[in-house]
């Protein structure tokens, strides 16, 4: 398996700055050896366990389809710059983006390394279907709330009504019910780790214990989708 190193985070460093076809298309050779190797083979070694967690996640190595585009698409964003500063991998269901599903992903930049599932941006009518089933005591939230509260691993993410609008809940559920989106996270600036070969064992460790997280987001989903259905 080819790990990350120093010259990884170097090269997209610089890439960045240089922000130019021309000498990204003078460095592909860096960026084929340096980056999107060790990305395709990160892919490769999670794929079967990711499987294990949901056995129709994409787990093709490919980009667009669980490794992203080293090229930003700029055409709804103020900020015109061609290349990213950081890469990342995803397994979802069916296709790379879109947020009708959530995601399992592994981020990698200058500032260090992050992992987790959820979504970028959940839609309202999601937030609302997951608030509807937390609040129907599911069975699939309680499992999702006990494994949460059991590890130190992951932090809940996702921006907070300024005003709660569960204030007869306790703390705990209106740390649920209280979000705008929702994602689960670990960041690590530990390098030693993120350029080793032991990367992808922890990785494998870390979202079998977010195995729950995952699953209740993703009955969520699927709840919400049978909703729209009828």
């Amino acid at each position: 398996m080819t790990a990350f190193s120093a010259k990884t985070l170097d090269f997209l460093f610089e890439n960045k700055v240089h922000d130019s076809k021309d000498w990204f298309t003078e460095h592909k050779q860096q960026y084929q050896e340096l980056v999107f190797e060790p990305l395709r083979d990160l892919v490769e070694a999670l794929a079967p366990h990711m499987l294990k967690i949901d056995d129709k996640l994409t787990v093709e190595p490919r980009v667009s389809r669980t490794i992203c585009r080293i090229r930003r698409d700029t055409r709804f964003t103020h900020d015109k710059s061609i290349y990213r500063a950081n890469m990342w991998i995803i397994f979802k269901r069916g296709k790379m983006y879109g947020s009708e599903v959530p995601g399992i992903y592994f981020d990698i930049s200058g500032a260090g390394f992050s992992y987790g599932c959820g979504f970028y941006s959940a839609c309202a009518e999601y937030m609302q279907t997951m608030r509807e089933l937390i609040l129907a005591g599911s069975p699939a939230f309680k499992k999702a709330d006990r494994a949460f509260r059991k590890q130190d691993i992951f932090h809940m993410d996702g921006d907070l009504y300024k005003r709660s609008k569960f204030a007869d809940q306790t703390e705990e559920l209106r740390q649920w019910l209280d979000r705008k989106g929702i994602s689960f996270n670990a960041d690590s600036k530990d390098f030693d780790l993120l350029f080793s070969d032991k990367l992808s064992y922890k990785l494998i460790q870390d979202f079998a214990v977010m195995k729950p997280l995952y699953d209740f987001l993703l009955f969520v989903s699927e709840e919400r989708i049978a909703k729209n259905s009828h």
